[in-house]
């Protein structure tokens, strides 16, 4: 029998050291206090804490870290002491605030749920919505899917392992992608029955550069790979998974998008840096956001026995576009969306939503977000128009899901 079915069959196994899943999960409670020593000892850890605190000798910064780590067993532990008061902070000083509309959920909290959602920041797409269903009394935050090419650092995945992290692996052939899916499939299912953990997961690998967001018939088919039952449908239903719809009202990485649009369309063989990745992670916590609002639909298990009788190889399409139908749907608009539009088709179409005073402030938005653009052969009209397609296409899906 292989590992993945040991597991299946006996879902403890996935647990401690030695089990199947130790190369990709989260640490656990025992793990917590060694990995936050080796962090402590790592050197470029230290390089970068003392670009914070530049005045503490790291003798007297470890010891306040080990101190403030009293106490923290788990990581939800540690998300709540270290991870929340950092969040807290960043809605504070780079949003003009950040909700939850989460009326479509149960009235039971202590339901456990697979959030699909659209992605917009490599970073704080789970780590806003970890400290939102804190604040709405729910029991416990999401693991995430993390993608090994983003670790590039071991502090880091200690750090994000730390953080209910569970590790996605990249580059992969064919055949290691499919075990690759197998094994985080049966993860994901047995963190969300056994663990009784909820889950984070984008609909699609990457984020959408044109904030066209379409769930990926891909993403599906790896989480009905694991769980119970014998059709897709009954391998999904057991995840709970809930549509979630992620809005920002201005994305702080537009510019980084439409610049790689460019440097895509005149080098076809262009490919991000590390560098790139980080620029985009440090841009996308430390931009402005203005406001941002998480929105949770019903859970697919209301409607997805509508799917049963497909044939199976109709049933991922069908659901990904129900899927699709549910996040755009849920999309907060802001006069900029608006805006964007009508600029894109040289009408005024929408203009009673948005002011004169909206129009000056989005203006003067772009134009700032153009000029950070520093490349050979700047093209700035398809720059612009590339910039202003990301703001438009939530209000096209909106619109097509509403009619």
């Amino acid at each position: 029998m292989s590992t993945i079915e040991n597991v299946a069959e006996h879902p403890s196994l996935g647990e401690g050291l030695g089990g199947p899943f130790d190369d990709i999960r989260p640490y656990e409670a025992g793990e917590m206090q060694q990995a936050f020593n080796d962090m402590l000892a790592d050197r470029q850890f230290n390089v970068i804490m003392k670009g914070f605190v530049p005045w503490l000798p790291k003798g007297l910064r470890n010891g306040m870290l080990r101190l403030a780590f009293t106490g923290v067993k788990t990581p939800l532990d540690f998300q709540k002491r270290f991870m929340k008061p950092v969040v807290k902070y960043i809605m504070r000083k780079h949003t003009d605030g950040c909700t939850f509309s989460d009326g479509e959920l149960p009235a039971d909290k202590a339901q456990r749920f697979t959030f699909v959602s659209n992605h917009r920041d490599i970073v704080l797409d789970s780590a806003f919505l970890d400290v939102l269903l804190v604040e709405a009394g729910y029991p416990t935050t999401v693991e995430i899917g993390i993608g090994d090419n983003l670790l590039i650092y071991p502090w880091i995945k200690r750090l994000v392992r730390m953080n209910k992290a569970f590790t996605v692996r990249r580059g992969l052939t064919p055949k290691e992608m499919l075990r690759s899916s197998q094994l985080m499939s049966r993860y994901i299912h047995y963190a969300v029955n056994t663990k009784k953990e909820n889950i984070w997961i984008a609909q699609r690998e990457g984020r959408a550069k044109d904030s066209d967001d379409r769930t990926q018939d891909s993403v599906l088919k790896m989480l009905a790979m694991g769980g119970e039952g014998a059709s897709p449908v009954e391998k999904l239903r057991d995840l709970n998974i809930v549509p979630l719809t992620i809005s920002y009202e201005y994305d702080p990485c537009d510019y980084l998008k439409a610049q790689e649009f460019q440097l895509k369309r005149d080098n076809p063989a262009f490919k991000k840096s590390r560098q790139d990745d980080l620029d985009n992670m440090k841009t996308g916590i430390f931009g402005y956001k203005g406001h941002v609002v998480y929105h949770a639909a019903a859970p697919i298990n209301t409607w997805i026995d509508e799917l049963a009788d497909l044939p199976r190889t109709e049933v991922f399409s069908a659901l990904s576009q129900r899927m699709d139908h549910e996040i755009h749907r849920g999309y907060q608009l802001f006069p900029g969306n608006y805006i964007a539009l009508d600029l894109l088709s040289g009408r005024r179409d929408h203009a009673s939503h948005y002011t004169e005073a909206d129009e000056r402030r989005f203006s003067d938005y772009l134009a700032g977000q153009l000029a950070k653009i520093q490349i050979a052969q700047k093209d700035e009209d398809f720059l612009r128009e590339r910039m202003l397609t990301m703001y438009a296409n939530p209000v096209l899906n909106y619109q097509e899901a509403t009619k």
